[in-house]
């Protein structure tokens, strides 16, 4: 007998279960919040169901492949711990297709906070 819609998302104590459109998509990004961005910004009078999902499969994509780089980047510069903006800079810039896609892109640099003194090893007396 095949699964109704209404059967497949019961949970075990028969209670229907919502889950949300990014997880069913199997994605990180918020689905919604792309919607309401892209409706937000009327780009257009009409809005299919899938484009804010195929939308934010990409960009969650490309998120994921300029972090992948820049993971890259890092370890082969060495010491680096943390991914800055100066290193995602470095990144964009050497990689030719994602040079070409952020050409006109500015990527804001942050003033790193100040680094915590450490205290003496010796005691006051």
């Amino acid at each position: 007998m095949p699964r109704t819609r209404q059967s497949s998302r019961q949970g075990s104590s028969g209670q229907t279960r919502r889950r949300a459109r990014s997880s069913r998509a199997g994605l990180t990004l918020s689905v919604s919040l792309v919607e309401h961005l892209l409706r937000e910004a009327c780009h257009t009078a009409r809005l299919s169901e899938t484009a804010p999902i195929l939308l934010t499969a990409i960009l969650e994509f490309m998120v994921r492949r300029v972090l992948e780089l820049a993971t890259n980047e890092a370890q082969r510069r060495g010491a680096e711990m943390f991914i800055t903006p100066e290193l995602l800079d470095a990144t964009v810039y050497n990689n030719t297709l994602l040079s070409e896609l952020f050409q006109f892109t500015t990527i804001s640099h942050v003033a790193l906070p100040e680094p915590r003194r450490r205290r003496s090893s010796r005691r006051r007396q």
